[in-house]
């Protein structure tokens, strides 16, 4: 009987022990199926990031290869520009001179290739140079209305005698209405007779012939197409001021024919430029403005207009330098915020601003504009 007993026990002792076993490895199988699931899902997330670098380096390359492409046409540019000197050099006189900046309008706008000299027309002026400061300033009629006396007023009479001395203001006028043109002449004359006596005040007109025929372009509305039509113009006429400015000083102030100065504005933007600790800006702002009050180094003014010209037609001229600085400064894969911040070391903004927009009629008949700057 104590045998059976026995027997019974230890029959009872293998079972559980072989349960057990059975229970051991059920777990253990599973739990290797969860380590294998667990693999897999590593080598797939490992996959995915590969596949993402590959990605990010492709677009990196084709981002590259797009700069290239833009580095290449502007090279383009650059030689033919040289080629168009040496031939009209050959057949100008000793005492004429081709700015090369202007030739390269030729590579850029392919139907001024056949014309002679490219310059607009000086109405006055004494050609000076070697200032520290040129204030560009184009100019449309408006009809009816106009804010160019005002603007004048303003930024003439808020200079001291030595910076109206060390600089220039150079009025585009950049309208073919010869009535216009008469008018803005004859003002000037009368009522800035001192800054045109001493050179400080000079007033140029861009020849039409300079614009191309941007009709066939779009297919637009007629609303649309006189406003893409002024976009394009636009863009073309503050191209043709810098580029006859630029050789006249040191730095270029970007303004428009309706706006008004603070008091000693020069004064301040001359101590804000000699007091900057890093030199390796692209432009300051002094007004946040569309392209009011946009400060540049003479010197950068050739490269800026080449980059406007590649896309002119497409927007205006304050986004294509909101796109100059993100192909500059940001990565395809930086964040908006990022970018921004990176653009803050190239790209400085002074406040308060020293520029207000006081126009409200548009040179687009029956249109209003009505903006302010807030930092003003």
């Amino acid at each position: 009987m104590r045998t059976k007993h026995v027997n019974l026990l230890i029959a009872f002792v293998a079972t559980v022990l072989f349960s057990f076993s059975c229970f051991c490895i059920s777990r253990l199988t599973q739990a290797n199926n969860q380590l294998i699931n667990c693999r897999n899902h590593i080598l797939e997330f490992e996959d995915n990031i590969l596949r993402l670098k590959n990605k990010t380096e492709k677009s990196n390359q084709e981002l590259m290869k797009a700069l290239k492409q833009i580095k290449h046409e502007i090279t383009k540019g650059d030689n033919l520009s040289v080629n168009l000197v040496k031939k009209k050099l050959s057949k100008l006189s000793k005492n004429e001179a081709v700015p090369n900046t202007f030739e390269d309008l030729k590579f850029f706008l392919p139907h001024l290739r056949k014309e002679g000299r490219i310059y607009p027309d000086v109405v006055i002026g004494k050609g000076k140079t070697g200032v520290s400061f040129a204030l560009g300033i184009p100019t449309v009629s408006r009809g009816n209305y106009t804010y160019l006396k005002q603007t004048l007023t303003s930024i003439l009479s808020r200079m001291t005698p030595s910076e109206e001395k060390d600089s220039v203001v150079i009025v585009a006028i950049a309208d073919s209405n010869e009535d216009y043109l008469q008018y803005v002449v004859r003002m000037i004359t009368k009522k800035f007779k001192r800054q045109v006596k001493s050179g400080s005040l000079e007033v140029i007109s861009i020849p039409t012939f300079l614009y191309p025929n941007i009709s066939n372009a779009k297919q637009l509305t007629e609303d649309s197409q006189k406003t893409q039509s002024r976009k394009v113009k636009q863009v073309l006429d503050f191209c043709i001021l810098m580029l006859y400015a630029q050789p006249k000083a040191m730095y270029y102030l970007q303004l428009e024919d309706d706006i008004i100065a603070k008091k000693m504005y020069l004064t301040k933007i001359t101590d804000f430029v000699h007091n900057i600790t890093s030199n390796n800006w692209v432009y300051i702002e002094f007004s946040i403005l569309g392209f009011i009050g946009k400060l540049f180094r003479c010197e950068d003014l050739p490269g800026f207009v080449r980059f406007f010209l590649m896309f002119y037609k497409e927007q205006p001229i304050d986004l294509l330098m909101e796109y100059m600085f993100q192909i500059k400064m940001c990565d395809p894969v930086d964040s908006f915020d990022n970018c921004k911040e990176l653009q803050k070391q190239i790209r400085i903004q002074y406040k308060p601003s020293l520029f207000q927009h006081v126009g409200t009629h548009s040179s687009l008949s029956g249109k209003e504009q009505r903006y302010n700057d807030i930092y003003y």
